[in-house]
């Protein structure tokens, strides 16, 4: 992680974006705020943020809907804000491709720290990544790109991954044909131990299957073994990138 991450805060609570950014400027980053999804858009166009920390209540279109569309125009690392803090809440949060959430209300330490984890996460690689990661993996068809993170189909179609479905779906290519448990995804995929709410890797995994498979209700290419975890059923095959 770098220092002065410029992290754009979307509430349209004025108190709480003034709290936020006043607490993430002491802490050496660079905050801006917006008040709705226009606000968000209009900022978006004129400067680049790190991280958008994005409220999941807001007037005119919803922070999941905000959520969605991010993910399908960029890979921004998004935290978002649950004022309920309820389990459908942050399911369809994450399905939305959001990298991190937290329910209302919260210390801003704890949004600090889950704002570090996920920056630390998403700004991993490569210079550190092992080497044999560093390039193309081939598997049925499909190609994940480890350098620019893009998912293309065996049409050629680009698929836009978010962050916490890029490293889950790399970690079970890295491990073809082995059965990982939820604790070891959780642990590679989110940065932290097991907590209550493990069901976020189900839902990643759905999410992939939903991409990968023909038929998600009947998946062929990542199956679940039962009390054990999941395992990627197919041949990988890594293209090193020049420079690698």
């Amino acid at each position: 992680m770098s220092t002065g991450d410029r992290i754009l805060v979307v509430d349209d609570d004025p108190d709480i974006r003034q709290l936020l950014c006043d607490y993430l400027r002491e802490a050496g980053m660079r905050p801006a705020a917006a008040a709705d999804g226009q606000a968000m858009w209009a900022w978006l166009e004129h400067h680049v943020a790190d991280l958008i920390v994005l409220d999941l209540m807001l007037p005119g279109t919803d922070g999941l809907a905000l959520c969605r569309a991010l993910r399908e125009r960029t890979r921004l690392p998004v935290v978002m804000l649950t004022a309920r803090g309820a389990l459908i809440d942050r399911i369809v949060g994450l399905e939305m491709g959001a990298d991190d959430y937290l329910p209302k209300p919260f210390d801003p330490r704890e949004l600090l720290a889950r704002i570090k984890g996920v920056l630390r996460r998403t700004q991993e690689f490569p210079p550190h990544a092992r080497a044999e990661e560093a390039g193309v993996l081939h598997f049925n068809g499909w190609q994940l790109d480890t350098r620019t993170r893009q998912l293309t189909s065996p049409a050629n179609v680009l698929v836009a991954l978010g962050g916490t479905d890029y490293r889950v779906l790399r970690e079970l290519l890295r491990h073809a044909n082995r059965t990982l448990s939820r604790d070891y995804l959780i642990e590679h995929a989110f940065d932290k131990e097991r907590s209550p709410f493990d069901r976020a890797i189900d839902v990643c995994i759905s999410r992939l299957r939903q991409h990968l498979e023909e038929d998600a209700r009947s998946p062929a290419v990542i199956r679940t073994v039962r009390n054990a975890g999941y395992v990627l059923t197919a041949e990988v095959t890594t293209r090193a990138m020049a420079g690698s």
